[in-house]
């Protein structure tokens, strides 16, 4: 049986404790009903105040679910306060003792702040990316995953990223077929990217420069241009640009314009009935073979897909 402690800060958000505690549960009725042991036994870590213990020796698995901040200040102001200082030193001492780490969303900064991510690969929620990678340079930080299982530390993306954390937990202490069978117990789809989630434009609204490109961009979507002209409109060079961007949005320039191709070419194809040959060319594509390959990409379905 695997030992798993949830670790709650004060303010975390409700929605990721309960998916934790409710996908861990669904593991075990599934695994009752099947004449088989229950595979967890959960325990919540309440991190209020100073007198909050590590979490019990021989702990497996420390979740902590996310810290339910929707601003960088916010957030780090909240990494700032002794709960979250705290947490992270009951965190470092878990890993140090052999506990496996799970996090998502915001509280994936509690483990970079401890320094559990040095020289690994992680994911965050998509909208503190920049900040991420900025703040931790030592992290290779895959941002449009959804859940990078770097054991033995798993990193989840935005929010509801934290059921595909749990489900990942399961596979890894419980085996993977279990995990399918919770996953289609909870109505749940494959989900491996971020990507088809992230508002380009919330993005690029942090800076009024890449905003300015952002909107320089789409005036701009439906002809082939190279990133040297759209620096040039910015008045930087190419190079400045791209740190610009990556700072801001955490995607190179041509993702950056990629992103926005392909957010247009999906607005048309869910309002329109132009065929998707048009609707190529509108966004920028001489033909439809290049959106559609690039579309998969980046939101792992087809134009069809997006037809009403």
């Amino acid at each position: 049986m695997t030992r798993v402690t949830v670790l709650e800060l004060p303010g975390c958000m409700s929605s990721s404790a309960a998916i934790t505690h409710d996908v861990l549960a669904t593991a075990n009725r599934v695994s009752l009903a099947a004449d088989r042991p229950a595979p967890f036994e959960v325990r919540t870590l309440l991190c209020a105040d100073a007198k909050t213990r590590a979490p019990a020796a021989g702990t497996d698995l420390v979740v902590v679910p996310g810290l339910g901040v929707d601003t960088e200040e916010k957030l780090l102001a909240r990494i700032a306060t002794p709960d979250c200082r705290r947490a992270m030193r009951l965190l470092a001492n878990a890993a140090r003792a052999g506990s496996a780490i799970a996090a998502s969303c915001a509280s994936t900064f509690l483990l970079a702040e401890a320094g559990l991510l040095d020289g690994r690969r992680a994911t965050t929620t998509w909208w503190f990316a920049p900040l991420f990678a900025r703040r931790y340079p030592d992290v290779t930080l895959l941002t449009d995953q959804i859940v990078v299982a770097d054991w033995p530390i798993a990193t989840g993306g935005a929010a509801m990223a934290q059921m595909d954390l749990m489900l990942a937990v399961v596979a890894r202490f419980a085996g993977a077929g279990l995990a399918r069978a919770c996953a289609s117990y909870l109505l749940l789809d494959g989900r491996t990217s971020q990507a088809p989630y992230m508002a380009i434009t919330y993005l690029a609204g942090q800076d009024a420069t890449i905003a300015k490109a952002e909107s320089w961009v789409r005036r701009n979507v439906g002809r082939d241009f190279d990133i040297e002209e759209l620096a040039k409109a910015m008045a930087m060079t190419p190079r400045t640009f791209a740190r610009r961007v990556s700072a801001t949005c955490g995607l190179s320039p041509i993702r950056f314009v990629r992103r926005i191709r392909i957010e247009t070419a999906r607005f048309l194809l869910e309002t329109t009935k132009l065929p998707v040959e048009e609707i190529a060319r509108c966004v920028g594509y001489a033909d439809a073979s290049t959106l559609r390959r690039l579309m998969r990409s980046d939101t792992q379905r087809t134009p069809a897909d997006f037809r009403r």
